[in-house]
């Protein structure tokens, strides 16, 4: 098999709105926008949102997203934990977690949560869990 792209495909109940946060907060820009319908890139990463009542969604399937966290890894966490409008709701502040990471996340449109990384050199614990 040759995979040519793999990417998250959101279901939601408002597509301009939850777009227009991808857009807004983590600076996605659009490659394809219909109502029904919107593709995000940034850089290598892509997300797509979609009308949860959409003909294309199979019967009883048609749901917004429910336990769902995107991770999005960055450079400096601080800096863009820094530059966060006041409106987005920080579920979890930033902290340095053992196994590798100084993170913070952030509540999205539909109860998507988006944990904000920036990987950092683990514990002696947890350092033999990463593959060389």
């Amino acid at each position: 098999m040759t995979v040519t792209s793999f990417y998250p495909v959101l279901m939601t109940t408002d597509v301009a709105t939850t777009s227009a946060f991808y857009r807004r907060i983590l600076g996605f820009e659009v490659t394809f926008e219909a109502d029904w319908y919107v593709s995000l890139r940034r850089g290598d990463a892509e997300l797509a949102i979609l009308d949860h009542a959409h003909e294309t969604i199979p019967r009883g399937f048609g749901r917004p997203p429910a336990g769902v966290i995107l991770n999005l890894e960055v450079t400096d966490v601080d800096a863009v934990m820094a530059e966060m409008p006041s409106d987005v709701r920080v579920v979890l502040p930033l902290r340095d977690e053992a196994f590798g990471q100084r993170h913070a996340i952030l509540e999205g449109p539909d109860g998507v949560l988006i944990d904000v990384i920036q990987p950092i050199e683990p514990s002696p614990e947890f350092a033999h869990a990463y593959a060389v």
